[in-house]
């Protein structure tokens, strides 16, 4: 089955749509032709009609003293010679019809009439009397005038309708040009080659935005797709360490027999190295999920301070091991899902005692700062030790990435720990960052919540 089948066509769409507003846009015109016509002609029938009954009243009336040897028809007759459209009807006030030229076969729907009373004088006895005139107007010649605009303006509707559709059809084809072409370097893009971009140079202004909005899809797929392969080299080479050492140590005590003793060394050695893939594999299944828009579950009210005391009781071993003092400043009340939050501040906690100088004191602040329409919950976890610099700051929190070796602990750490951290600010709906300028590194969450009132 073809995908295309049942999805609208566009450039048959236009030209439908051009074709049928063409048809309607000329039909209009030639309405208001054909109105104005009937307007005009029929306003000219009025004033002509005027005219002539002024001109017959002139003549039964005025010219009928001057022209006594004439009689009544011979008058009426020389009055009409040349005027076949017109016909004249009058009857005396007895009913009695002295003069009548009505035009044969003509209907009233199509004749203008007009009635009037005169005073005609007799010629046999000099005195005047009443009549009845009906002057007759033959519209047919105006009727068929009127039918032969009314076909010429709807076989000129037809014809350029059919002229503007087969025009706009090619217009519309034309128009289109720059989408197959746009079409055709989408087409030509490789799943390997997230270097090209589309070429907008010559694409109308139209279809600009869309280049751009498609070209910046592209650099952030090229970013995710660098970031994804350099994850996945990085999680072959963090497995293959102490895959290989697991591998390496089982050979050796398969060599030769082994004491009891010597057997349980290597097992809890090696015991050791699966729980550390497992904590790696775990994170990276944590990691995935959040990639996948899981949200933070069991939100209630919490004290952050209480949640960070928590974390600092369980760590006071290490800490003391490590000769450092920990300090919790402030308190607020958000809503927080209390495991997610508590393995956020223990990646913290667990990253400021690895890089803290011995003898130094770490710092959980807690605190809330006003935005325009909400307020928000700041944690940071600040320690004493060597500077970070400036340029591996903003990756601090991508999967894997350390700032340099110095900072490497492979046994203890696999490049995570603050990955995670971010990930459980996104799924709070929050962000991280990091601080690092005069002996002083700050890692932290900002939490977009509204305190409890």
């Amino acid at each position: 089955m073809s995908l295309t089948r049942g999805v609208p066509h566009l450039g048959r769409r236009l030209s439908r749509w051009m074709a049928l507003l063409s048809m309607l846009g000329l039909g209009a015109v030639g309405i208001v032709v054909y109105l104005v016509f009937d307007t005009t002609l029929s306003a000219r029938q009025k004033e002509m009609l005027d005219q002539k009954q002024q001109a017959l009243i002139h003549v039964l009336v005025d010219d009928n003293i001057e022209h006594r040897d004439k009689s009544l028809n011979h008058v009426l007759t020389d009055f009409l010679a040349g005027h076949a459209d017109y016909s004249i009807r009058i009857v005396d006030s007895n009913g009695a019809e002295l003069f009548d030229s009505r035009i044969p076969g003509l209907r009233a729907e199509h004749a203008l009439h007009r009635t009037f009373d005169v005073k005609i004088t007799s010629l046999q006895s000099n005195h005047a009397h009443d009549a009845t005139v009906t002057l007759v107007m033959d519209r047919r010649p105006d009727d068929a005038l009127l039918r032969t605009l009314a076909w010429t303006l709807f076989l000129s509707m037809i014809a350029g309708s059919l002229l503007l559709s087969l025009f706009g059809g090619l217009l519309v084809r034309s128009s289109l040009r720059p989408i197959q072409s746009l079409v055709t370097q989408i087409s030509e893009l490789s799943a390997r080659d997230f270097e090209r971009r589309l070429d907008g140079s010559r694409l109308p202004q139209e279809l600009l935005p869309i280049v751009t909005q498609f070209n910046a899809l592209l650099d952030r797929l090229s970013d995710a797709y660098r970031q994804l392969e350099s994850f996945n080299a990085d999680v072959a080479h963090e497995l293959n360490t102490p895959l290989a050492t697991l591998i390496s140590s089982t050979e050796v005590v398969l060599r030769k027999p082994r004491s009891v003793d010597e057997m349980r060394d290597v097992l809890e050695s090696n015991l050791e190295d699966l729980r550390r893939i497992a904590g790696m594999v775990g994170d990276m299944l944590f990691l995935s999920r959040a990639d996948q828009g899981v949200g933070a579950r069991e939100t209630k009210v919490l004290s952050l301070r209480a949640v960070a005391n928590d974390v600092v009781e369980f760590y006071e071993a290490v800490t003391l091991e490590a000769q450092l003092t920990v300090e919790v400043r402030g308190d607020t009340q958000v809503h927080l899902d209390a495991p997610l939050m508590r393995r956020a501040l223990s990646n913290l906690l667990s990253n400021a005692t690895r890089y803290a100088e011995s003898g130094s004191n770490i710092v959980i602040q807690i605190g809330t700062r006003f935005q325009h329409d909400h307020t928000e919950a700041l944690i940071s976890v600040t320690n004493t030790g060597a500077d970070i610099e400036p340029p591996h700051l903003r990756y601090l929190f991508d999967r894997f990435y350390r700032a340099d070796s110095s900072r490497h602990n492979g046994e203890r750490n696999h490049g995570l720990g603050l990955a995670i951290v971010k990930a459980i600010a996104k799924m709070h709906g929050g962000t991280v960052f990091a601080q690092s300028a005069g002996g002083k590194t700050t890692f932290g969450l900002v939490l977009p919540v509204e305190l409890e009132s």
